[in-house]
């Protein structure tokens, strides 16, 4: 990172960033350009390891080219605020952001579930059992996991 000040290499200010994101932008490889999506997300840190995860339908463009190249990048970013300035070069804007990349993985019918209670929490902060979950919707829902191999913050706050 060229602008050393604002880097955030600390996984705990991390997470403190990412509890504050509502959406997390996925980096998919396509034919001739990236596939950017943003996604609803929840998250696991444990053991030196954050897992993200997402929900999709079934079937789709994002599952389909995940499933030939499961390498992806990924961006979130919260705390905006434009800080006007007396002449168009003084603006500047306060933010924080977290970029990484990792690989991401379809999760089988059983661990569905451990997924959804993740995105279930970092949107309601409620723990629901497995049973909180209708069968007939996870027929219908992919759950995604992200492991995440590189994580890096970035924070501009004047």
């Amino acid at each position: 990172m060229r602008k050393k000040d604002r880097e955030i290499t600390d996984i705990s200010e991390i997470i403190k960033i990412m509890n504050k994101c509502d959406i997390c932008r996925i980096g998919i490889f396509d034919e001739e350009y990236p596939y950017i999506i943003p996604l609803n997300f929840g998250y696991n840190y444990k053991d030196g390891q954050l897992f993200l995860y997402f929900h999709s339908a079934i079937e789709g463009k994002k599952l389909d080219l995940i499933k030939r190249n499961n390498k992806i990048a990924f961006e979130m970013d919260c705390s905006k605020e434009l800080k006007s300035g007396d002449i168009p070069c003084k603006y500047s804007m306060n933010y924080e952001s977290i970029c990484g990349n990792g690989i991401i993985e379809i999760l089988n019918n059983k661990d569905k579930i451990k997924g959804l209670k993740y995105l279930m929490k970092n949107y309601s902060n409620k723990n629901y059992s497995d049973t909180d979950f209708e069968e007939k919707i996870l027929k219908i829902t992919t759950v995604l996991e992200l492991k995440v191999d590189k994580i890096i913050g970035k924070s501009l706050k004047k």
